[in-house]
This record gives C-alpha cells, structure tokens and sequence, in this order.
C-alpha cells in the first residue's frame, strides 16, 4: 500500500514556507522529511482517526464473527511494521516532544490548537514542533546535524598522527606516524 502525501494539507508545508528573520525557512528539507515519513508510517498503521461510520457490517441479516472489526487481527505486517516504526520514532524523540509531532504530523492540526490543548503560550508551538521534528529526522539519518554541528572535526580513539596499517595480515593494528612503533 502507497501513501499518497498531500504537502498542501500538511501544516509542515506552511511552516517550511514561512521565513525566520534570517530569511531561511523556518523549517528545513530534513525536518519536513521526517515530519511527512512519520505521517506516511502513521497512516500506513491505520492509527488515523476515523471521521465517519463504518456500516459494512450494518444490514443485510448478517452476524458477525466473534472478534470485532478494525483490531490487530485485521492489520496484515505491513502495517504492524508500520506500527512498531512509528512507535520506535516517537520513543526516540521521548515523550516531552512526541505529542506535538502526532498532533501536527499525523493528525494535523493546527499549532493554535495544539497550543491550547497543551496549555504553551501563544506562538510557542512552532519552536517546541521543531525541536521535535529535529529529533525525529536525527532519528531517521536525515539530518546533517545527527552527526553534529558542521564545525565539528572528525574523531577517533587514537593518538594524534595514527593510521591504520591494512597492507598486513593483522591489518588491525595501528601505527604511530611520528616513530612507527605499534600502537
């Protein structure tokens, strides 16, 4: 089963078109990414809210079988896998951020009302949304800062001038540049 994402619908996509005072968009490619792989996964997991009545089983005389319709014996693996990825990225970005991520993400609402609902001050929700949605695309790989700030150099458990030697058997062995003893 495809998901089809409509980015018009989706609240990340005004928040990806609004600017900060710097002139970048208030939400970045990563952020919007995992906030739409989220919803993708969400949906896929039949956790979205139904808004009408189910009357397959209404009429036509018929009983229904023991057990009723819409529990986990309907859902086939591809949304169980979808279920346990949705559980795994909520969990990742902890329960302080995940209720913002499933109310605007998933459910798709707007931030004044998850703003109310939560009782933050006015314009709040916006910053607390990308800081959850920093944490869940750090979660999926798709952030450059999931490795750290682009400041940040390389590193490593030896001292400084190793490298390693591979042209050997036991090519785990490292070597000291300055005086070529083993290390």
């Amino acid at each position: 089963m495809r998901v089809q994402v409509d980015l018009s619908e989706s609240p990340l996509a005004w928040l990806a078109r609004r600017k900060r005072a710097d002139g970048r968009p208030w939400l970045d490619a990563a952020q919007v990414r995992a906030g739409e792989r989220l919803r993708a996964d969400y949906t896929r997991a039949g956790l979205v809210a139904r808004v009408t009545a189910d009357w397959s089983a209404a009429g036509g005389g018929r009983t229904r079988r023991s057990g009723a319709r819409g529990g986990l014996a309907d859902l086939n693996d591809a949304a169980l896998d979808a279920r346990d990825r949705v559980r795994r990225a909520l969990a990742a970005v902890g329960p302080e951020l995940s209720g913002v991520l499933v109310d605007v993400c998933c459910e798709l609402q707007g931030l004044e009302g998850v703003e109310r609902k939560h009782g933050w001050p006015a314009r709040s929700g916006k910053l607390v949304l990308r800081l959850a949605l920093s944490g869940l695309a750090r979660h999926y790989g798709l952030s450059g800062t999931a490795q750290g700030p682009e400041t940040a150099t390389t590193r490593h458990w030896g001292e400084d001038g190793y490298r390693p030697r591979m042209d050997a058997p036991g090519a785990d062995q490292c070597t000291k540049e300055s005086d070529g003893k083993n290390v």
